[in-house]
């Protein structure tokens, strides 16, 4: 058998991309033609515990869940893993299921740091996990983009650090996936700006969601996610700093707001009338395609 051939940054356009999470009250067989309905072009296909597709069923289910979605015309460029090093259990099936099936993109992360020890020193042991999961990677021809999350003791959260883990490696074999979202929120004013000038270079793949402040219940400062363009997100400059890049890879919306009733949180059933969370769903596929017409993307 012939080694698979190795990934390529793919030519031409970004596909937009529809989170199944979102849609996990559902089949991937439904949530594929309504995405399709949506204005969707492709899906990101949960693959984890809990997901459309559990990692220990990769071998036969994840074939049937590609059918159903190419049935309803769209493409399958990216799935989300729960693979965080080599160790991750049935790491080497997925990544070989995807591979034979022509997915070369999947979402990887979920590196933390620990108070026991200096960051420069984890960030030298979390390398050595890093060049063993682009090993692993090149033998199946896979790219690994790594999410980037905010929060206290996440690695990627600081965006530097990413870069610093990798930038001796191939990005055919490990990336970014940058969330333009988390990066705001972590720095709302000049630091989303220089951590997308530093981490586009090793971007394949793009998640797009917006948020702002408000108080809690406790009266802190939380970041509330919000349907897209409401919130403080600058999109106006971001997206056109994807353009000059020539970003092509999956640009995936994530809704994770309350008012979808829970289906932006990946819940098994929502709370909220069927026609309103699919007014809601139709109408941030529109607001990004918007979005990407006016920064000459579409």
């Amino acid at each position: 058998m012939s080694a698979p051939a190795a990934p390529t940054a793919p030519a031409g356009r970004f596909t937009i991309c529809a989170f199944s999470k979102h849609f996990q009250w559902t089949t991937i067989d439904e949530a594929a033609k309504l995405c399709a309905d949506f204005g969707y072009e492709g899906m990101d296909i949960t693959l984890r515990p809990g997901g459309h597709v559990e990692p220990a069923r990769v071998e036969e289910d994840l074939p049937k869940a590609v059918e159903a979605v190419k049935r309803a015309g769209l493409t399958v460029p990216m799935v989300t893993s729960d693979i965080v090093d080599v160790k991750t259990p049935h790491a080497g099936t997925v990544l070989k299921t995807l591979s034979r099936l022509g997915i070369h993109n999947y979402r990887w992360g979920g590196f933390r740091y620990t108070e026991k020890a200096s960051i420069p020193d984890q960030l030298a042991e979390i390398r050595k996990r890093v060049r063993d999961l682009a090993a692993l990677n090149k033998q199946y021809a896979m790219t690994a983009m790594y999410h980037t999350h905010s929060g206290a003791g996440l690695v990627g959260a600081s965006f530097w650090d990413l870069y610093i883990l990798l930038k001796d490696f191939d990005t055919n074999a490990v990336s970014v996936n940058y969330d333009i979202g988390h990066a705001t929120v972590e720095g709302g004013l000049g630091g989303w700006v220089h951590s997308t000038r530093l981490l586009l270079p090793y971007t394949r793949g793009v998640a797009l969601k917006d948020f702002y402040w408000e108080k809690n219940a406790k009266g802190q400062w939380d970041a509330r996610w919000c349907a897209l363009g409401q919130g403080m997100v600058h999109f106006d400059k971001f997206l056109p700093m994807l353009k000059a890049a020539g970003f092509h890879g999956p640009l995936q919306l994530h809704m994770e707001y309350h008012d979808l009733g829970g289906a932006g949180a990946g819940k098994k059933t929502f709370t909220i009338p069927k026609d309103k969370l699919f007014m809601m769903y139709r109408r941030d596929v529109g607001v990004l395609k918007k979005m990407l017409a006016e920064a000459g993307m579409l």
